[in-house]
């Protein structure tokens, strides 16, 4: 019943991430809508600011959401120490725990920046785009966004699962 459960979940899980992609699929055809747009009405140098900041937001988004993961992920493994877990471990986790969230510190300073870079390409296009024109490229940025979290989360959720059911079929006789 628990491996029939898993796999149900799984293949939910799988349709689910089949829907996401399909929408991220749709948020690039409209991304390379708006770029035609703002290509045609800024200036160069204007433009190229606009591409550098959608190019970064994947980036530092997909940068915050793997750093976190991979903190969430040393946690927990901190929490399952016991009196046997070897000392060289312990340090082993504590060092990758401090890196990481160090790391993960660094990429919400460049959260932060790319947020004051957000607000500068949005005053530029403010001066070209209509109001309908300015609240799709809100709207595109809100959701690409959305949808790279979804599809972290979905991508994560996979993983558990497919080691849940790996980890039942091998103690399975």
């Amino acid at each position: 019943e628990l491996i029939s459960s898993l796999r149900s979940k799984l293949q939910s899980l799988w349709e689910e991430r089949e829907l996401v992609l399909s929408e991220a699929r749709e948020c690039a055809e409209q991304g390379e809508e708006l770029e035609a747009t703002v290509r045609d009405v800024c200036k160069p140098n204007e433009f190229e600011r606009y591409m550098m900041f959608i190019g970064d937001l994947e980036k530092v988004v997909s940068l915050l959401l793997c750093l976190s993961s991979r903190l969430a992920r040393v946690q927990n493994a901190m929490r399952r120490i016991d009196g046997k877990t070897d000392a060289e471990e312990k340090q082993s986790l504590n060092e990758r725990h401090e890196l990481l969230s160090r790391q993960r510190e660094d990429a919400k300073d460049l959260k932060e920046n790319l947020d004051r870079r957000e607000r500068v390409v949005s005053g530029i296009l403010a001066k070209y785009l209509t109001d309908q024109q300015l609240q799709d490229y809100r709207r595109f940025v809100q959701v690409k966004t959305s949808l790279l979290i979804e599809q972290k989360d979905l991508e994560e959720q996979i993983k558990f699962f497919k080691e849940q059911l790996e980890n039942l079929e091998k103690s399975i006789p």
